[in-house]
Parts: C-alpha cells; structure tokens; sequence
C-alpha cells in the first residue's frame, strides 16, 4: 500500500487521518498541501476518483473562495485549484489511483 496524505498543518481532519494510519502501523507520506500543492497530473487522477465539486474547500478563507461558485467550466476552477492550494479541502488520501477527501475510515479500511 502506497499512501500519500496531502494535509494542512491546522486541519483537524488531516491530525486525524495522519493518528489513523499511525494506529495501525500503516507508513504513509505526508505532503503539506499550503507548500507543496498539487501537480497537475495528481490533481487530475484526484478529480477522477472524487470529483471536482469535492475538492473545492467551501470553508476556505482565501479570497478567492467566493469566486469558485461563479467559474463557468471545470477548467477553470481546476486552473483555480492549481493557482491556489488553500482552496482544496483536506486532507487528501491517496492509495494509486484511489483518493479521498476528507476524514474517511470506513472507505481506507477497505485498502488494506
């Protein structure tokens, strides 16, 4: 199992995921989401196994938060997503080419 979190340092949920799979031994690298980001191709295979409407953090406190109800396309608030990370919800799981978002036990039981 190869999983990646991609958290926020002031997220509950993310303090959460990362306790879950500490608890159960399970090794997962942790990506900090305000620094490093998505790259394209991971936000790609994220929005493939979640959906675009998923990822966008409805609770953000970026000054763009507002504006994402009000993109058009899903280009557009992908290219939003890439600009700024804050606007992503987290944390992020990904096992290959699953992914979560949010806190989501019953769903990473099943990886294992």
């Amino acid at each position: 199992m190869n999983i990646q979190i991609y958290y926020r340092s002031k997220c509950f949920d993310s303090k959460k995921a990362e306790r879950w799979f500490k608890e159960r031994s399970i090794r997962a690298q942790m990506i900090d989401l305000d620094s490093k980001g998505l790259s394209p191709r991971e936000l790609d295979s994220v929005i493939a196994s979640v959906g675009l409407e998923n990822l966008i953090d409805p609770k953000s406190k970026s000054k763009d938060a507002a504006l994402m109800k009000y993109l058009g396309s899903d280009l557009q608030k992908r290219e939003k997503l890439l600009d700024d990370p804050t606007l992503i919800r987290s944390p992020i799981v990904r096992n290959g080419r699953l992914a979560t978002v949010g806190y989501c036990p019953e769903i990473w039981q099943n990886w294992e």
